[in-house]
């Protein structure tokens, strides 16, 4: 092969981002960080849960004090 043959495939592997290959991969990604929510177990550590999940939960308590909070989280005043 030439120069002459090589440049047109080369130069079409330039285009290949203008068609809209690496678009859905992207939306896709975007619609999973949506679904998830970043809380805090007891420990202090983070944990991703679904946000659907926190819409299906029953709140227990609500209006909670320091003082049980702190013991819920098993830390001494």
């Amino acid at each position: 092969m030439s120069r002459r043959g090589i440049l047109p495939i080369l130069g079409s592997t330039f285009l290949i981002p203008f068609l809209g290959f690496g678009r859905s991969f992207a939306n896709e990604i975007d619609a999973n960080e949506e679904e998830y929510q970043t809380l805090l177990k007891p420990d202090g550590t983070a944990v991703k849960v679904k946000v659907s999940t926190i819409k299906k939960s029953k709140i227990i308590k609500k209006n909670i004090s320091n003082t049980s909070f702190l013991n819920w989280l098993g830390k001494k005043m």
